[in-house]
């Protein structure tokens, strides 16, 4: 695998620059759900959901991102099974990680994903969102989720 692409936040820290925006990705089979961060990396936000089709097309929504927001890092997560163990899909998110590395100037960080898009739903389901609304933006709420975790233990480092 690409050497930068790591799971290791030390290794990933040293491969970005010191401030600036992180992204985070929420990997489906359908969709990509992406959050920001504010430059300082206290605090991740809900961005948009992109209609995954070809990977290149995916790639290039992912360039376009990159040259709008400037983020210096990646943080994709990462779909561990509860045992711990990886699945296929922990298989597909490497993967598309390590192309994605190919083409990208930013360092990549797989972060565990677990019960992010659980997590997403039950915040909706109490914010008294409408299934359908909630369809919508599931997958950009599990992204911002994932980025948070992920920015919460930098703050704790």
């Amino acid at each position: 695998m690409n050497i930068s692409v790591t799971q290791n936040v030390q290794k990933f820290l040293d491969c970005i620059n010191k401030s600036g925006p992180l992204v985070g990705f929420d990997l489906g089979t359908k969709t990509i759900g992406v959050a920001i961060s504010d430059e300082s990396r206290t605090i991740a936000s809900p961005l948009l959901v992109i209609k995954r089709k070809k990977f290149s097309e995916d790639l290039e929504k992912v360039k376009d991102l990159e040259k709008k927001y400037q983020f210096t890092g990646i943080i994709l997560g990462l779909p561990i099974n509860m045992n711990g163990t990886e699945g296929p899909r922990c298989q597909s998110t490497r993967s598309f990680a390590s192309k994605i590395s190919l083409s990208t100037k930013n360092c990549i960080c797989l972060w565990d994903e677990r019960l992010s898009t659980v997590a997403a739903e039950k915040s909706l389901i109490s914010s008294e969102i409408s299934r359908k609304s909630r369809a919508k933006i599931i997958d950009k709420i599990a992204a911002c989720l994932i980025l948070q975790s992920f920015l919460n233990r930098l703050n704790h480092l």
